[in-house]
């Protein structure tokens, strides 16, 4: 008699619903095809802390070692967490506990016996974790990238604290971001499948050795807001916003800098900056010191993203001119693409392309505060925004909707699991 196949994912992540982000979104609208596609799915994540490290959500369903059901009937286990501050050794230190009652609470009965064990950045203890897990279950093991992590390290000094730094302190810390790289490059070529969200990343990965590399982008369910059809400004302030993460990645001082310039040149523009982070105090602070026409204002629901971006003429999609950056696109942008909003793109490398190839606005080389100017005051001069063109929503249905990625997904899946008739036998010898 032939044997049942084994259609159970273990997930470990360290963010999920109900907190509202790009990867929490990305796996709740994975559920929501891998499940009805006949995937049992289990989720192991910590209580609902993000962004503040502190619980948002009080319920019994929230708290460490509760089991639940999510939105699309995927099991949810609470493993345990960490209050923290913005700082990065209290969230590092967040995401090792959270690991750590992971691999505890995936052991358990309660997890089951998965055919595969996927682990998802950010959150790198979490590669560890599932490392861990796959290889106690004798399970496949898919590790998730959904940034350039752990290149991103050096690059954007988070291990460098302000203030003076000692010679040996500083040494440590480079020497901690080389073990992190290595080991996380290790459990990637050891891993079945690794999944990215761009192409560019998926070469630089294969470049590394890493043996099987797919590409799932960031998905959206955006609709559009307004036909592609040019702004006449009329004589209006030119209006642009920015919503989502205000932190350093997103270096939205070019933004501020750029809206002064234009402003000490007689133009008129209303710049909104709409979102949560550690810089929203530095932008504001900027902001007054150059009297630049910029409202630094908190983050809004999702639902109230439309809004935003139906009173701008444009919107901001920023990255910093990061070597991994160019592998990078900010899921923001898809969003953006298939609002019909034109994009005000800071962006470099992939990311820019895409922009670029669909017509989705105006690409301006990160950090550069002159040309971001330029470009806003060429369409002040003009009295006109040009339009978006259709392409880019296009392209966005095609590529990076939530229904074609959750079929990509389960094509991968499907690929991965083993045959009906040989079960799990043999899985973990490549660990």
């Amino acid at each position: 008699m032939k044997r049942a196949q084994n259609r159970a994912i273990l997930l470990v992540t360290h963010h999920f619903a109900p907190e509202s982000g790009a990867p929490q979104r990305r796996w709740g609208a994975l559920a929501g095809h891998l499940v009805p596609a006949g995937y049992r799915l289990t989720v192991l994540t910590p209580p609902p802390h993000y962004p503040s490290g502190k619980i948002t959500h009080f319920s019994p369903d929230y708290l460490p070692g509760s089991v639940s059901s999510g939105t699309h009937g995927e099991k949810i286990i609470r493993v345990n967490y960490r209050e923290h501050s913005h700082g990065l050794g209290s969230r590092a230190a967040d995401q090792v506990v959270a690991a750590v009652s992971s691999v505890l609470h995936g052991v358990r009965p309660a997890a089951g016996r998965p055919a595969v064990v996927i682990a998802t950045v950010p959150g790198i203890p979490s590669v560890v974790a599932g490392w861990a897990l796959a290889r106690w279950h004798r399970a496949g093991f898919v590790v998730e990238m959904r940034d350039a992590w752990p290149d991103l390290i050096q690059p954007s000094g988070i291990l460098l604290r302000r203030g003076r730094s000692g010679g040996l302190r500083r040494g440590l810390r480079d020497l901690a971001a080389r073990v992190v790289h290595r080991t996380v490059t290790r459990l990637q070529t050891r891993a079945d499948l690794v999944v990215t969200t761009t192409a560019a990343f998926a070469e630089v990965l294969r470049s590394r050795g890493v043996r099987n590399v797919a590409v799932v982008r960031n998905g959206t369910a955006f609709a559009p807001v307004r036909e592609n059809a040019p702004v006449v400004l009329a004589g209006r302030p030119l209006r642009v916003v920015y919503a989502g993460t205000v932190g350093r990645s997103q270096g939205l001082d070019v933004a501020v800098r750029a809206a002064a310039l234009v402003q000490a040149r007689g133009y008129t523009l209303d710049v909104r900056i709409v979102g949560h982070g550690n810089e929203l105090e530095p932008l504001r602070l900027l902001a007054a010191e150059l009297d630049a026409p910029v409202r630094v204002e908190p983050s809004v629901p999702s639902t109230e993203v439309r809004d935003l971006y139906a009173w701008a003429d444009t919107v901001i999609v920023s990255l910093r001119d990061w070597e991994p950056f160019e592998w990078t696109v900010p899921s923001k942008l898809y969003e953006v693409m298939a609002s019909g909003v034109v994009a005000s793109a800071c962006l470099a490398g992939e990311a820019a392309s895409l922009v670029a190839a669909n017509g989705a606005g105006a690409v301006v080389r990160p950090g550069d505060v002159e040309g971001l100017a330029d470009l806003w005051c060429g369409w002040l001069s003009d009295d006109v925004v040009p339009a978006a063109s259709p392409d880019a929503a296009a392209w966005v249905a095609e590529h990076a909707s939530d229904a074609v990625l959750g079929h990509r997904y389960t094509e991968l899946l499907d690929e991965l699991l083993p045959h009906p008739l040989v079960g799990n036998a043999g899985r973990g010898a490549r660990y």
